[in-house]
């Protein structure tokens, strides 16, 4: 299931860019007015809802912390458990880790060891806001896969196509991104 024109509009009407951030030369996609802009938010929400009701899922797996937006709300709408996959330090209990690289350095993110424990081989829906080259999205495939689960798909709000991040996860698993950026 893919969105309608008007559903695309509606929510691509809702995202803001904002020119020169971080750094000069980037355009950051701003999703916060999508968040407060309750007509589009609900568009996006219902048809992820409507994608993802027949997939037999048993977790949605949020990456830290945008994806925590959308994965928690999805999950409840689906009835079905939210895992939080977070920056290194930041869950309390033993973790697997995975490393992936930034543009100068690198970082962790990570996933309860236990945190899919409950179903064996749970079908899980990896979601964030973004991709862009797709480190961080990387990990956490791995991550999930490396707990015995099964990241059935990745889902993004925004996909960005000049950037190769959705090519090498799709090595991994299925990649379905809302909005293409060109």
């Amino acid at each position: 299931m893919t969105l309608s024109k008007t559903e695309r509009k509606i929510i691509e009407n809702s995202i803001r860019d904002i020119q020169d951030f971080p750094k000069p030369g980037i355009v950051f996609k701003d999703i916060t007015t999508l968040l407060n802009n309750k007509k589009a938010y609900g568009v996006l929400m219902n048809h992820l809802y409507q994608r993802y009701k027949e997939y037999n899922l048993d977790y949605i797996a949020g990456i830290d912390a945008r994806g925590f937006i959308f994965g928690a709300a999805l999950a409840q709408m689906l009835s079905i458990g939210f895992i939080p996959i977070r920056k290194k330090g930041k869950l309390p209990y033993t973790t697997f880790t995975e490393k992936y690289a930034l543009e100068y350095g690198v970082d962790e993110i990570e996933v309860h060891i236990d945190a899919f424990s409950e179903i064996p081989n749970a079908k899980v829906l990896m979601i964030d806001d973004l991709i862009a080259t797709g480190g961080t999205a990387n990990a956490a495939a791995i991550l999930i896969n490396q707990t015995g689960a099964e990241c059935v798909e990745a889902c993004f709000i925004i996909g960005l196509n000049f950037l190769d991040g959705q090519k090498k996860l799709k090595e991994k698993t299925v990649v379905y991104s809302l909005i293409e950026v060109n």
